[in-house]
C-alpha cells in the first residue's frame, strides 16, 4: 500500500520561499508519477505541479515560473519549491502518486497524503 506523508508547510511571507517535501513508502517509488495539488477553503482541489517517473514536469499556469517540482529517487521523496509565493497560494497542499500519469484532474490520481497547510501572509 502506497503511503505518502507531506511536510514543510507553515506560514511564509509573500515574496519569500518555502519547500514542501513528500516521502513515499510501500511502493517502488521510481515507477510512480508524482504530483502536488492544493485546496483552499471552499474551493475545489486544483493542480499545482507534477513530475513523471522519467523527470518530465508540468505546472499550472498560476504557479509556473514560481514553483519547481523535483524528485529524489534515492530518498523516495518529491519536493515542491515555492518561490515568491502570493497570498492566493494559501491552501492545503497534497502530494499524490500513481503508476499512470493522470494530468491535472485530481479525481484520477490514486494515492494521496494527508496534506500540509501553507499560509502566505501579505
Amino acid at each position: 500500500q502506497v503511503q505518502l506523508v507531506e511536510s514543510g508547510g507553515g506560514l511564509v511571507q509573500a515574496g519569500g520561499s518555502l519547500r514542501l517535501s513528500c516521502v513515499a513508502s510501500g511502493c517502488a517509488f521510481t515507477n510512480y508519477h508524482m504530483g502536488w495539488f492544493r485546496q483552499a477553503p471552499g474551493k475545489e482541489r486544483e493542480f499545482a505541479a507534477a513530475i513523471t517517473w522519467g523527470g518530465t514536469t508540468s505546472y499550472a499556469g498560476s504557479v509556473e515560473g514560481r514553483f519547481h517540482i523535483s524528485r529524489d529517487n534515492a530518498k523516495n521523496t518529491v519536493y515542491l519549491q515555492m518561490n515568491t509565493p502570493k497570498p492566493e497560494d494559501t491552501a492545503t497542499y497534497y502530494c499524490t502518486a500513481d503508476l499512470f500519469y493522470r494530468g491535472d484532474d485530481y479525481r484520477r490520481w490514486g494515492y494521496w497524503g494527508p496534506g500540509t497547510q501553507v499560509t502566505v501572509s501579505s
